[in-house]
């Protein structure tokens, strides 16, 4: 079940669920995948950057892999392998895509720092893995440092048959949108799926500029989801109503450092994980930001019942 540029809806960015002594909580990997199903997610992303990739070992990422592609048969995975070279990463994209994998993920690394450098970077990447490798080209440069122009974005997907989606992450980045989607209109690119990320922050309106969906982590996945479906099927006041809702605890799920704290700490309130432990080096959330966040669990819960949550 191989990722094409005709993929759309909800791919969550899946935590790695951890016991707080540092082990993997498999158990907790499971109940995250049900969910995730059941609440209609059309894919999901593994060793994302907030799946705290770097801190797993190769034969860890290639067993977290494994074991949510065989918890949900039907549902494609998108495996996160950047990498500073293309060794570890044909090794761990060669076991992954054995397992079972829909595509690959890779960021750019943060060296990049010409138009031609960001083409032949991917070209490279691309001629590494081979052709029958979909590709998902993550475009962060918050994160990364590296700036992906639309035209450099167009020449890449011209020139590289196998990438197959866009990860939109490019903030502020509606314009960006806009103008790929006039490039496939023109006929000057072919089209590619473009699913967002950011938490989700700019949900409402990347879909109104002609993304296919999210591809992104939030504690709650599932109003993504209600979110992209109410979009494509034309309600727009009810997706910027329900989104509207949520964006206080977006906003501060957003927090550099801080934010897959809350992420795991809501998550681990709705039942989802066990434990919000991190692997270290990890920010941990203070009694006051919990508190905080229970504030917003509160005020949300007035409009999600979803966040009614039983009492701490």
């Amino acid at each position: 079940m191989l990722l094409t540029p005709a993929a759309q809806g909800v791919f969550p960015i899946a935590p790695t669920a951890f016991h707080p002594d540092g082990r993997i909580d498999t158990a907790s990997m499971d109940r995250l995948t049900d969910f995730y199903v059941a609440c209609g997610a059309t894919g999901v992303t593994v060793l994302g950057q907030m799946g705290e990739a770097p801190k797993l070992s190769h034969s860890e990422s290639v067993a977290i892999t494994t074991q949510m592609i065989r918890r949900a048969p039907g549902l494609p995975v998108i495996v996160g392998v950047s990498s500073p070279g293309f060794a570890s990463m044909h090794a761990l994209t060669q076991e992954v895509m054995a397992a079972g994998a829909a595509a690959v993920m890779i960021g750019p690394p943060n060296t990049l720092r010409t138009d031609d450098q960001v083409i032949n970077y991917y070209r490279q990447a691309a001629d590494a893995l081979g052709p029958d490798v979909p590709i998902v080209v993550q475009d962060y440069p918050l994160s990364f440092a590296v700036q992906m122009s639309p035209s450099v974005i167009r020449t890449m997907v011209q020139e590289i048959p196998s990438i197959v989606m866009l990860k939109h992450e490019d903030w502020p980045g509606l314009e960006k949108i806009s103008t790929l989607r006039r490039f496939e209109a023109d006929n000057s690119m072919r089209h590619i799926a473009i699913l967002c990320g950011n938490g989700g922050l700019f949900l409402d309106f990347e879909m109104s500029r002609g993304a296919d969906g999210a591809n992104t982590g939030y504690c709650f996945p599932d109003m993504l989801c209600d979110v992209v479906r109410l979009s494509q099927a034309g309600q727009r006041d009810q997706a910027h109503d329900l989104f509207d809702a949520h964006l206080p605890l977006l906003r501060y799920e957003q927090q550099q450092g801080a934010g897959l704290a809350v992420r795991k700490y809501v998550m681990q309130r709705r039942g989802l994980l066990a434990s919000d432990a991190q692997r270290k080096p990890a920010a941990m959330l203070s009694a006051t930001a919990r508190q905080e966040v229970e504030y917003l669990l509160t005020r949300l819960a007035r409009h999600d019942p979803r966040a009614q949550l039983p009492p701490v």
